[in-house]
């Protein structure tokens, strides 16, 4: 194995979940989501020469977010029928698996994950993906404006209102729970 391959797997291959992580959030589906990834890591590898940056997590997500920005508009220009959301987050099974001795905990918890999921899922592109990217990829302000391509101030006032986005329909829906309860 020659050296270029060593370093590509030391600094990019440990980047990989979370490159499915963000391509999940923006495409839902797993398959597409799946081909997303595998799209990006060949692009990834075919211009790693190319990667100076200073982090490889962020550079392989600009990279996934381009690759799901190309699917787009080759769905587009095909007038295909766009892509479906994804019916598998009620599916987690490892609530199921969880040692908790409340089996109602454990419905309430899942009940509460998958409501979540849905009002990330459900937020517009790009307040979903600057939010996934801080949150659950654990990016800086800088490292999203470079994976997004959109200045700073632009991510931090897209993060602030996706923050209240969530907030205001989290707390909406679970309103509207209790209403049915009632």
């Amino acid at each position: 194995m020659n050296d270029r391959c060593r370093r590509f797997e030391a600094q990019v291959l440990p980047q990989l979940d979370a490159a499915y992580n963000f391509a999940r959030w923006l495409a839902r589906p797993p398959l597409d989501a799946e081909d997303i990834v595998q799209d990006a890591m060949l692009r990834a590898f075919k211009g790693f020469d190319s990667f100076r940056g200073e982090s490889a997590k962020s550079w392989l997500l600009s990279i996934v977010r381009n690759c799901f920005l190309d699917a787009v508009r080759k769905t587009q220009r095909r007038r295909a029928e766009p892509i479906p959301s994804d019916d598998e987050l009620g599916s987690d099974d490892s609530a199921w698996l969880s040692e908790e001795p409340n089996p109602e905990a454990v419905m309430i918890q899942t009940d509460e994950h998958r409501q979540l999921h849905e009002v990330v899922a459900n937020l517009p592109r790009e307040y979903r993906e600057v939010l996934v990217l801080r949150e659950m990829e654990g990016l800086s302000y800088r490292e999203i404006a470079l994976t997004t391509g959109a200045p700073i101030g632009t991510v931090m006032s897209r993060l602030a209102r996706a923050r209240s986005v969530l907030r205001e329909r989290w707390q909406t829906g679970e309103e509207d729970a209790r209403r049915v309860v009632q």
